[in-house]
């Protein structure tokens, strides 16, 4: 009798969470409206003496590089190099695998308050991608040292998978190498793919029928909370994201394809 009522509950709770899956109104394909969305970019330098120093560019994890111009270990497998190219001018470089993966020189203006960064990205297919964006100095520090933070407007597009993961999980795709996959327990699950910050994970909630929460932590830290939530005709899907230590949040706003 016991093993039978037992048998009923796995069922029904198996047959629940299959319908759930079926019926989330969160799975599908979401694209992005960037003439609705806004992003704040923040990111910190701290000078450590000796021609060394921290940059955290929004992961919680500070990287700590002697500014000489050589490849040095980085997030994620990364190799960061960053090289005077003048008395207010500095060069960035990320590579992985030896791949250039992004470029930014860095300017600073005369009064030292704002911060010009020409930013181009690398496709894997070598194509660039160059964006100009202008930083305001935001805490204090000296020369390139200081809280440095811009908001910009989303001048790209891209398609948001969301499926279902394990039952009544959901997994979040942006890409092949950037999948977070949840469930609603609480628990932290590991992110997934090689634009995974090494130890990242994310744990979830539901705060009702149209808004969920996750949290995302490196290494037991939390590093910015997440709240999606859904239009009430089911065709808006809205993520305001809410990194540590940055005082407006980001917002992307997504529409069901």
């Amino acid at each position: 009798m016991f093993k039978r009522a037992f048998q009923l509950r796995l069922v029904t709770c198996l047959a629940t969470s299959a319908l759930w899956a079926a019926d989330n109104p969160f799975v599908g394909a979401w694209k992005l409206n960037p003439s609705r969305s806004k992003f704040t970019d923040v990111m910190k330098i701290e000078s450590l003496g000796a021609n060394k120093y921290a940059f955290d560019f929004g992961s919680g994890s500070a990287e700590k590089i002697a500014v000489d111009g050589t490849d040095q270990p980085g997030l994620s497998g990364t190799t960061l190099s960053v090289s005077v190219e003048g008395p207010d001018t500095w060069k960035v470089v990320r590579k992985k695998d030896g791949r250039t993966l992004l470029t930014g020189i860095w300017k600073l203006s005369q009064d030292g308050n704002t911060l010009s960064d020409n930013y181009t990205e690398f496709q894997p297919n070598r194509s660039p991608s160059t964006v100009n964006y202008l930083y305001k100095r935001t805490a204090d520090g000296t020369g390139f040292a200081g809280t440095w933070e811009a908001t910009m407007a989303m001048d790209e597009t891209f398609v948001l998978q969301i499926r279902p993961y394990e039952g009544d999980g959901l997994s979040f795709i942006r890409s092949s190498d950037d999948t977070r996959n949840v469930k609603f327990d609480g628990k932290d699950y590991p992110n997934v793919g090689r634009g995974a910050a090494q130890g990242s994970t994310s744990s979830a909630r539901r705060v009702d029928e149209r808004t969920l929460e996750i949290t995302d932590k490196i290494k037991v830290k939390i590093t910015r909370t997440l709240q999606i939530e859904l239009s009430p005709d089911l065709k808006t899907l809205t993520r305001t994201v809410h990194p540590v230590g940055q005082r407006e949040p980001n917002i992307f706003v997504f529409e069901r394809q």
